[in-house]
């Protein structure tokens, strides 16, 4: 097995990958990440050239990511997944990321636990439904950039300037903002995701996602990430009827972040940067 750069023909085979695991994950996001940081991108293949495995990774100002680890199932057990692991956490320390994030399902805390890894939260998918009115219209227009108090808001969620992820992220969907806080509304497939999404406090964060909601057809599926820790953001989504399909671990090593889940609602990415 020999672990090489990601590549943008490498996409597709990784798509392909995730469906079959029941991940949520858009094209958007690994051109996005090999145009900001592809030196922390890899593929792992075998001998014969098949694919094995992928991870991604990107760096920020003083933390970075690491998320889309994947090994085929045909290929487990092998060493492919450590080693792709490995790949990206040497690339992140050699381009000066202090802290590192990511989140894991209980059967791969082992591995990260072994490399330094601590958790620090869990992270629980959230699912629900559009709550536009019959006859109504979809507002799909972008309203604006990022404001500076939101800029500020995220950072003070994670502990870091993560600019051009949130750029990325809301130039590409709906986004909302007033003085207490900011929401995203990013197309997943056939889906909507809510995120970037952080709020001053729950009753700024109600308002935001109503909104939100409301610009989203009857029917269709919303996801949002959300902290468990944010016990606001959970009576929030409950009582507008979303239920938790699944979660995994947030884990950080290096550097302890200064990381105030009570500000944040939902997360930029579906796991893989945050």
């Amino acid at each position: 097995m020999t672990v090489e750069p990601f590549r943008t023909d490498d996409i597709a085979p990784f798509l392909r990958l995730a469906t079959a695991e029941g991940w949520v994950a858009e094209p958007w996001e690994f051109e996005f990440l090999l145009s900001q940081f592809s030196q922390g991108c890899f593929a792992a293949r075998g001998d014969s050239g098949e694919t094995a495995g992928f991870v991604t990774s990107l760096c920020l100002q003083q933390s970075g990511w690491i998320g889309n680890l994947i090994v085929a199932q045909q290929c487990r057990g092998r060493g492919a997944g450590k080693a792709l692991f490995r790949k990206a956490l040497e690339a992140l320390r050699v381009a000066g990321a202090e802290t590192i994030w990511l989140t894991a399902s209980k059967s791969g805390m082992p591995l990260y636990e072994k490399h330094g890894f601590t958790r620090v939260d869990t992270i629980n998918r959230w699912v629900g439904t559009g709550r536009q009115r019959r006859g109504g219209h979809a507002d799909t227009s972008k309203q604006g950039a990022l404001t500076i108090p939101s800029h500020h808001l995220d950072t003070a969620v994670w502990g870091d300037r993560r600019e051009v992820l949130l750029a990325a992220t809301s130039q590409r969907g709906l986004l909302l903002q007033n003085e207490s806080g900011f929401i995203v509304r990013q197309p997943c497939g056939e889906a909507v995701q809510f995120g970037p999404f952080a709020a001053l406090d729950t009753r700024a964060a109600a308002r935001l996602f109503d909104e939100a909601a409301g610009s989203v057809p009857a029917g269709t599926r919303i996801f949002l990430d959300a902290p468990r820790s944010n016990r606001g953001a959970a009576r929030l989504l409950h009582r507008r009827g979303m239920r938790v399909c699944g979660g995994n671990e947030l884990l950080y090593a290096g550097t302890r972040p200064d990381y105030r889940p009570e500000l944040l609602y939902g997360l930029a990415t579906m796991g893989s940067c945050g």
